[in-house]
């Protein structure tokens, strides 16, 4: 026992050697960073793991890619699967955990979760109705179909990981292709795709008349100082002036708040002021999270108050019965990041704001919204940015040269993207696990009308 037990140990001592001597050339952080690259990596991996396997229904071995992609330290994860819990373990050094709540999506185990044991998440009733009603569809184009599928093929033998590819069209869905283990009922991670449904379930509350983007200040916290000028429309435009560190590395502000912390929010909540309110675009998901906080207190402040808003202001309305939005072990949602949805649930998102607010027969959003949502913040730097919203067009040049000037965009890492075309009234839907780049332009072209 005691050789077993010392041979463990050189084991383990020698990996983290390696591991800190390596750590600059082959894993991509500093060796200063290195106690937190391992938080990060345990946090990352009990998280992407949990929801991966949980929410998304995959297999270990796509699970374990998908971590890699990121960092090849992932690999040297300890992936541990209970029957509603992950445990991700680095070399002794660190472990984290995430819990699996039906409704809820996963957790990661930090702080207090028990309201989160409390909440009631009754799905949203499904229904054999005409997409984007119901599951049923009847409207694909064949020739177009043919074409989704070639280019879902030749996407993945090049190695970019698609994995859905949606098209509607004219209000009907017209195309769909799913890769390998993944069909039109598997929720997929979004990742920044979720703060346009942050953005959405704002202009929710301001069509119901309980939110006015010029308000200010947007918290209590901020009054007396210069975070007191700041409104809600500055935020929605990334134009708030609040410094926040949105680079994915080990320390970073935004992995600390998306693995490492019992409240996403509370990181950016103590951000000062760099930039006077609209002067100055700077992509944060510090930024979406005090969103998610204020729309949070806004409908009851509670985790059960937010998730029934959500359910019967957003899911029910559009028919997104495979969707699920995860919180911060806070119970507030973490609006930049953890949605998962199905290739035809994001098209619903699309196809609300291409109808300029309304679906299946309902007025959601207000036209005056979504024409906000959609236009050019006026900050100095970068004005192609609505309301969580890219746009095409709005500065110097078009984003997508290949693509209709009016085009707009929901975007997340790893290339997802919901493009709204009003222009030819067509919603593109790509799902997917590119660590490089994806055609973008090129690809969402070719399936356009005339194309």
């Amino acid at each position: 026992m005691k050789t077993t037990i010392k041979i463990l140990f050189t084991v383990t001592v020698g990996l983290a050697l390696a591991l800190t001597f390596l750590a600059p050339q082959l894993l991509g952080f500093s060796v200063t960073q290195l106690g937190n690259a391992v938080r990060v990596a345990t946090g990352m991996g009990a998280k992407l793991a949990c929801s991966g396997r949980f929410v998304s229904g995959f297999d270990d071995q796509r699970i374990r890619d998908d971590l890699a992609s990121y960092s090849p330290a992932n690999r040297l994860l300890d992936l541990q699967y209970g029957d509603h819990s992950v445990t991700a373990e680095l070399l002794g050094m660190a472990t984290t955990s995430a819990t699996y709540r039906p409704g809820l999506g996963c957790t990661l185990d930090i702080g207090d979760t028990s309201e989160l044991d409390r909440v009631t998440a009754a799905p949203p009733p499904a229904t054999d109705a005409e997409w984007p009603a119901g599951s049923a569809v009847h409207s694909i184009d064949a020739d177009l179909q043919q074409r989704v599928e070639a280019m879902l093929a030749r996407d993945n033998v090049a190695g970019l990981h698609t994995r859905a590819l949606v098209v509607v069209q004219d209000g009907k869905l017209v195309a769909e292709a799913y890769g390998d283990g993944i069909n039109a009922q598997t929720p997929l991670l979004g990742w920044s795709m979720g703060k346009s449904l942050t953005s959405i379930m704002l202009g929710r509350l301001e069509t119901l008349g309980l939110a006015d983007t010029r308000s200010k200040p947007v918290f209590p916290q901020w009054r007396g100082d210069a975070r007191s000028q700041i409104a809600l429309q500055d935020m929605l435009q990334m134009s708030s002036g609040l410094k926040f560190d949105e680079t994915y590395a080990p320390g970073s502000d935004a992995t600390k708040m998306l693995f490492n912390v019992h409240s996403a929010s509370d990181v950016a909540m103590a951000s000062p002021a760099m930039f006077q309110p609209g002067e100055h675009f700077s992509y944060s998901s510090g930024t979406t999270n005090l969103l998610a906080r204020w729309l949070h207190e806004r409908v009851g402040g509670t985790a059960q108050a937010n998730l029934d808003f959500f359910r019967h202001q957003i899911l029910e309305p559009l028919g997104m019965t495979h969707t699920v939005f995860e919180m911060d072990p806070s119970g507030v949602f973490v609006g930049s990041s953890y949605i998962y949805a199905s290739g035809r649930d994001w098209a619903r998102l699309g196809q609300l704001m291409l109808n300029r607010g309304t679906l299946n027969g309902q007025r959601l959003l207000s036209k005056d919204w979504v024409a906000r949502a959609a236009a050019p913040n006026h900050s100095d730097n970068e004005p192609r940015y609505g309301y969580q919203f890219w746009l095409n067009s709005g500065g110097a040049q078009l984003r997508y040269p290949q693509l209709p000037q009016d085009a707009y965009f929901m975007q997340g890492n790893r290339k997802q993207v919901v493009m709204i075309s009003p222009s030819t009234n067509t919603v593109v839907v790509r799902l997917g696990w590119s660590a490089t780049g994806y055609p973008t332009g090129a690809n969402f072209a070719a399936l356009l009308p005339g194309a």
